[in-house]
């Protein structure tokens, strides 16, 4: 879990807790935020994988 979904679920409960709309959104925001972010950077250790693959297989082909 990334630190944006952990403070965006602590915003979100204490903002459900003291009937703030705004806290509780703006906690919700934070964790689907972590959630792009996470998404993102397990794209891109896939892209380089494929990419450190093709470069693998054109150094075996020297």
């Amino acid at each position: 879990m990334d630190k944006d979904q952990v403070k965006g679920k602590v915003n979100e409960t204490a903002g459900k807790a003291t009937g703030d709309d705004s806290k509780e959104l703006k906690g919700k925001l934070q964790q689907e935020a972590g959630k792009i972010k996470e998404k993102a950077e397990d794209l891109k250790d896939d892209v380089a994988g494929e990419i450190n693959k093709l470069f693998d297989k054109k150094d075996k082909e020297k």
